[in-house]
């Protein structure tokens, strides 16, 4: 590839790195995209999903099957502790996600798919808001995406660190975990300290509700299919010599499936109620479904992988890494269109300068930055796929 066009993606990339935006806020991000895809020659739909952008653009070989490609554009709350000079200059926020590499090489596929438009069909990329923690999938979809763009396939791209340069994932199922978040008020009755017996104590019922919760993992859930309940909060009281009358227990349920999550809703809600009843309380629970577990098509994910094996720059393409309980929105579409969500490898962390953490530097982290020599793969790697969905020479 040209040189002065990778210098181009990597100075697209920092700038967004340099400006991160949080969710529902990337307003100068999709104006950089939406001015870019317009050059381009892109037709260009802007504030979908409130700050969504979609570019679409039409093979010159006639009429066929539309492909999806998208990247999420926001970034975190998080303080950078970086110092390179395309560090974050708004505090509190970071790309330590990797998002502006994602729109980095989209926007870098975009250019080269314009320049060569010798497919059937159309291509519409999809530049996504919210992912952390925003939803901005399922936002999109409210707002028409797919009925304004009906794709026949949709995928994704995310970097991961500790995977090598050159080396990419393509799962057949489950690739990333449901997301979700209870709440449980434990209504007992307080009492002095030293008088236990004349009040219900909520926090003895709160261990044995922390201990009832786990058998539903490990006496009730399949053995062979993973899950994890964490209780991460435990509120209860404000002076030393007091037994409180109530106390929140709180916490996230992830699994692969749709139908373990409710088994596991199911008892969390019958063991909170009766538990509680036993010992002379009451339960009350919240149970908040994030984001549904991301799974691949197979037939989708084989593509991508073939694809990807036809480009000289990529050494490997697992198919048979684990899956991370971690979530993704791009489970939303994965819902509604078949598709599947890929890992490019980030490297070792290398690419980083000296003092900035040590080893992959997980995403997340205040030291993370995106590899920028993996931008002109990630573009290639967009190619393929495209090419191949498309059936072009």
């Amino acid at each position: 590839m040209n040189p002065s066009k990778i210098e181009s993606w990597v100075n697209t990339r920092r700038d967004i790195h340099a400006h991160p935006e949080l969710r529902y806020e990337e307003n100068r991000t999709a104006e950089i995209v939406a001015k870019r895809l317009i050059e381009l020659g892109y037709e260009v739909a802007t504030g979908v999903g409130q700050t969504g952008v979609v570019g679409l653009i039409h093979g010159k070989r006639g009429s066929g099957k539309m492909v999806g490609l998208r990247a999420d554009m926001d970034a975190l709350p998080i303080q950078e502790r970086n110092q390179f000079p395309h560090a974050s200059r708004h505090p509190g926020k970071m790309h330590a996600c990797g998002h502006d590499g994602h729109v980095a090489m989209l926007l870098g596929a975009a250019q080269e798919i314009a320049e060569n438009t010798n497919f059937k069909g159309s291509v519409a990329l999809i530049f996504q808001p919210a992912e952390e923690g925003g939803a901005g999938a399922q936002r999109m979809i409210d707002d028409g995406l797919f009925d304004r763009y009906p794709v026949d396939a949709v995928f994704a791209m995310h970097n991961w660190p500790g995977l090598k340069e050159g080396e990419f994932a393509a799962h057949s199922g489950a690739v990333m975990a449901s997301s979700n978040e209870f709440s449980v008020k434990i209504q007992a009755k307080g009492a002095h300290a030293a008088m236990p017996d004349l009040g219900v104590d909520p926090v003895v019922i709160a261990a044995q509700l922390i201990l009832a919760f786990q058998t539903i993992i490990s006496r009730t859930c399949k053995p062979v299919d993973p899950a994890v309940l964490s209780v991460t909060q435990i509120k209860a009281g404000e002076a030393i010599n007091v037994i409180p009358d109530h106390a929140i227990l709180q916490g996230t349920v992830r699994t692969f499936s749709i139908e373990t999550l409710d088994l596991i809703e199911q008892h969390m809600r019958k063991i909170s109620a009766d538990l509680c009843a036993a010992f002379g309380a009451s339960a009350e629970m919240t149970f908040e479904r994030k984001y549904p577990p991301t799974i691949n098509s197979a037939d989708m994910a084989e593509l991508a992988k073939n694809a990807l094996n036809k480009v000289p720059e990529v050494s490997t393409v697992h198919s048979s890494l684990p899956p991370t309980m971690g979530a993704e929105d791009f489970a939303f579409m994965l819902q509604h269109k078949p598709g599947a969500y890929l890992w490019i490898g980030n490297g070792d962390g290398g690419h980083r300068t000296h003092g900035h953490g040590i080893g992959p530097c997980t995403l997340h982290n205040p030291t993370y930055d995106f590899n920028d020599k993996i931008l002109p793969l990630g573009v290639k790697a967009w190619l393929a796929i495209t090419h191949d969905f498309l059936g072009s020479d």
